[in-house]
């Protein structure tokens, strides 16, 4: 199902990107913003390895990985963006990986011939983790047609801000999922799991209690 639901989201990507074509400001160039983590590499095997560790997530490892640039894509990601590179759509990968992982991260995409795969086009978290800057200078010179990502935070900092009720958010904005804004599943991490959670450098048994207790029953 995850993979049918990868092919889902990029089918209507497809079909999204040939609509905001027809409107889109000719004084400008045309682009879509892509996340890269679980948007078009899976980094799945990563998880795996933690799981067996008895950990969620370790920096180290995270970063031995990405070193390695051997990470999959994700169904219909990279079918996607050679069809936009088709229509002269140049794609810009945002993502929150940090400077160092960069020889790891455009080793991964070329091996593959991900289209834009190169310095200009490969904008990775330089001093925020708040992608709205970014897409912000890309916007000087381009139109964004579609952002693709498997995080709110990918789409608009609406949805980044602290203290914003992310549910109304997500609400006002229905319109553009599917349109503008391309969400893809990621059933292994992301910001929704801090929500659950009160208190620092909880041990991971402390995390699957309060995860427990959170659980909505009947």
């Amino acid at each position: 199902e995850l993979r049918a639901l990868t092919f889902q989201a990029y089918n209507f990507a497809r079909l999204s990107l040939l609509e905001q074509l027809k409107t889109a400001d000719t004084a400008k160039l045309n682009c879509v913003i892509v996340d890269i983590d679980e948007t078009v590499l899976d980094n799945s095997p990563l998880q795996g390895k933690e799981l067996k560790k008895g950990v969620s997530y370790n920096q180290k490892d995270w970063e031995e990985w990405t070193s390695k640039g051997i990470a999959d894509t994700i169904p219909g990601a990279f079918g996607f963006l050679k069809f936009a590179q088709r229509f002269n759509v140049e794609v810009f990968y945002v993502t929150n990986r940090l400077a160092h992982e960069y020889e790891g991260t455009l080793q991964n995409l070329k091996r593959f011939g991900f289209p834009n795969a190169d310095a200009a086009h490969l904008i990775l978290n330089s001093s925020t983790s708040d992608k709205e800057p970014r897409r912000s200078k890309i916007r000087e010179n381009y139109n964004i047609l579609l952002l693709c990502g498997d995080n709110l935070s990918d789409f608009s900092n609406v949805f980044y801000r602290e203290n914003k009720d992310t549910r109304e958010e997500v609400d006002r904005a229905q319109h553009l999922f599917g349109t503008k804004y391309i969400v893809l599943p990621n059933p292994m991490y992301g910001d929704w799991e801090k929500k659950f959670y009160t208190g620092k450098d909880l041990k991971e048994s402390e995390k699957a209690e309060q995860r427990l207790k959170a659980l909505k029953t009947y």
